[in-house]
């Protein structure tokens, strides 16, 4: 039938096992983030602020997840450059409330599929990226 599709949906135990795998990622690597995983809808299923990590990125690691799903699973790294070599108009996008268009937002697939996003803020671009990275991977398959 033309008028609905099945789809995967990301479950609580996956979103916790991401999140468990990226903690593991910073702890590993001395770092303090705020982690967190959204479903395909941007709705949060995970969240955690390690001792330490600023206040302030929490809102940013949310934001990051919630633009890969909203982006159609880019990673906001390709965001980033993406509009790096816009005109001011398109980079405004990077601008809008709610998206964050820089490294730290990873997409999760399964078998292929977008079934959400994780999200890491309180490191370097790169450092977020790395621990978004390792959650994703942890439920990822392709």
């Amino acid at each position: 039938m033309d008028h609905v599709r099945s789809s995967a949906v990301l479950t609580l135990a996956g979103a916790r096992a991401a999140l468990d795998a990226a903690l593991a990622h910073a702890t590993e690597h001395g770092l303090r983030m705020n982690i967190a995983v959204v479903d395909t809808g941007g709705s949060l299923l995970a969240f955690a602020r390690m001792d330490g990590a600023f206040v302030h990125s929490g809102p940013i690691a949310i934001d990051k997840a919630c633009t890969t799903v909203g982006f159609g699973g880019a990673p906001t790294a390709r965001l980033y450059e993406a509009l790096a070599g816009e005109d001011a108009v398109i980079r405004g996008i990077g601008n809008r409330p709610g998206v964050a268009a820089f490294g730290g937002g990873v997409p999760i697939h399964v078998e292929g599929e977008l079934v959400g996003a994780i999200g890491a803020s309180g490191g370097s671009a790169q450092e977020d990226e790395q621990v978004a990275a390792a959650g994703a991977a942890a439920v990822a398959t392709h």
